[in-house]
């Protein structure tokens, strides 16, 4: 028989009387904490180290227009789907398929397992993060002269101890000091995560503004510093020309969604703790907008930089540029130890490192958290479940974490970058919005809307949701498999290739978690009676 409607009552109406078909669950204290916390998860480092590159690789200011046309009509869509799923069902990413569509559950299933693997390697970032400041604390940066006894014969630095190891078929032994700060990294997210909601709100009170300080004071002492202003014009100068390539459109695409951060679960979990009339769609709006603020204007700190040492050096701005981690782990560090004052500065870019990374770490684990908690209910009954559950995933994820802080970790590092959450992201995002659309159905998800924020959803939600968010999610995962280049590493002793194996377990990391889509759903198939329609 069908189900009964839901006795939803006006919006003026006190909470409890809403939700009772719920289960107890804490909320946020207030909607600050809510918001801060979804700001603090979706920038992170990304927008620090990758967005600045792909801006000026892709034709500068020009490349802003596939971005914003991305993020307004893909991510921002999608973005906003995962608030009210999550404020809704009031339930993380495993438990509520079971509410609207159990077949696809296994969508909630491989977000949670994107999110613990990613855990594995990006608490690493902050190690190193932690390594840096804690270097940072001497008259003389270590990192400016080739006398250590760290360095190696080509002065590389001692962070990696790279030179010791020779690829993934000899990894060497574990580095120590970053093995400590991996733990350090851990112990920090354990306190913060143990208590739930309660405990992460007030810690992103700092991790979420702090990062905004300190950007701004390198700002000011950036654009004074000869050759500033050439670095800013070569980072926003438009090459229009260059929007006739197809990759600059994958690139802005891909960029917009891992920076948004869906696909993991972590909103829909955030946003389960929301009262059930929380405006979302203003929620969503402001952390777009705030993330998209951070990216250029993280982008003008780091150019400003990048010109000076263009200057100093005698280079072309895209001779001194780079990619990823080594933006801020290796070229960034030099132009800041040239400063007087160096120390200062040092301390400060690699704090705002740690505030970056330390907020996106918490989302990344409270989504396995929630969503083991969830299926779990019976046991919330238990005293000191949570604590005993987070330290599980707390301490298994650190031991996974192991291989990458042995001299040679940045291959594994490297690896579980690449396919940990790559086209299998694209593709848990994608299955994501067909299975509410289009077999939750989109009347059901937009009526559930109405009676959370009072008001349905517009044309403009319902065409992206339905057609181009589909649509876009298709075309990115095929280009990134089309694409797809065998790893290669760029080490002292030169370009690094990873062996035929390597890649081979690279894409088995990818397929475990898509998999689980159209493995949950045979499972479901097979195990129920009825028609496959019913």
């Amino acid at each position: 028989p069908p189900e009964k409607d839901i006795p939803f009552k006006d919006p003026s109406r006190s909470q409890e009387s809403i939700d009772l078909n719920h289960p107890p669950r804490e909320n946020w204290s207030n909607n600050i904490q809510f918001v801060l916390t979804t700001v603090g998860y979706a920038v992170d480092l990304s927008n620090v180290w990758r967005f600045p590159f792909l801006c000026y690789k892709n034709g500068g200011g020009a490349f802003l227009i596939p971005y914003f046309t991305t993020l307004i009509f893909g991510a921002m869509p999608v973005f906003f789907m995962e608030m009210c799923l999550g404020q809704f069902h009031r339930c993380g990413p495993t438990a509520i398929w079971d509410k609207m569509s159990p077949m696809f559950k296994g969508i909630g299933m491989a977000s949670c397992f994107m999110s613990y693997v990613v855990g594995f390697y990006y608490n690493v970032i902050i190690a190193w993060s932690f390594f840096y400041l804690f270097a940072s604390f001497t008259t003389k940066l270590p990192w400016t002269t080739c006398f250590n006894n760290f360095n190696s014969d080509n002065c590389w630095r001692g962070m990696l101890e790279l030179q010791h190891s020779q690829g993934l078929d000899d990894l060497g032994v574990v580095k120590w000091q970053l093995a400590l700060y991996t733990l350090l990294t851990f112990i920090l997210l354990y306190f913060c995560l143990w208590k739930g909601v309660k405990s992460t709100g007030k810690v992103v009170y700092v991790t979420a503004t702090l990062p905004y300080l300190i950007m701004t004071i390198l700002l000011i002492r950036g654009v004074l510093l000869p050759g500033a202003g050439e670095g800013i014009r070569y980072f926003f100068t438009p090459k229009i020309d260059s929007l006739q390539r197809p990759k600059v459109w994958i690139d802005a695409a891909v960029q917009i969604f891992f920076s948004i951060g869906t696909g993991f679960g972590t909103h829909i979990t955030f946003s389960s703790y929301n009262k059930f009339h929380s405006n979302c769609k203003r929620d969503c709006i402001v952390t777009i907008a705030v993330n998209s603020f951070t990216s250029i204007f993280s982008g003008m700190v780091i150019f400003s930089y990048l010109g000076y040492m263009s200057l100093r050096t005698q280079k072309d701005i895209d001779k001194v540029a780079t990619e990823g981690p080594g933006l801020v782990f290796v070229v960034y560090p030099e132009a800041i130890a040239t400063l007087p004052g160096s120390m200062f500065w040092a301390v400060l870019f690699f704090f705002m490192l740690l505030a970056l990374g330390l907020d996106s770490a918490f989302g990344g684990l409270e989504s396995p958290l929630t969503g083991i908690r969830d299926e779990l209910s019976e046991l919330q009954k238990c005293r000191y479940f949570r604590e005993v559950m987070t330290l599980i995933i707390i301490v298994s994820a650190f031991l996974f974490a192991i291989p990458c802080v042995l001299q040679g970790g940045i291959y594994v590092f490297t690896i579980l970058d690449t396919f940990a959450a790559g086209t299998s992201i694209v593709f848990i995002v994608l299955c994501e919005v067909v299975a509410v659309s289009w077999f939750y159905g989109l009347p059901q998800f937009c009526a559930d809307v109405e009676k959370m924020i009072g008001e349905k959803p517009s044309l403009f939600w319902r065409v992206c949701w339905k057609f181009v968010c589909p649509f876009l999610l298709i075309v990115v995962v095929a280009s990134s498999i089309i694409s797809y280049q065998p790893l290669t590493y760029r080490s002292s002793q030169g370009i690094y290739t990873y062996p035929y194996y390597a890649n081979i377990i690279g894409w088995c990391i990818a397929c475990t978690s898509m998999f689980m889509v159209p493995g949950y759903i045979v499972y479901r198939l097979l195990r129920n009676t009825g028609s496959c329609s019913q």
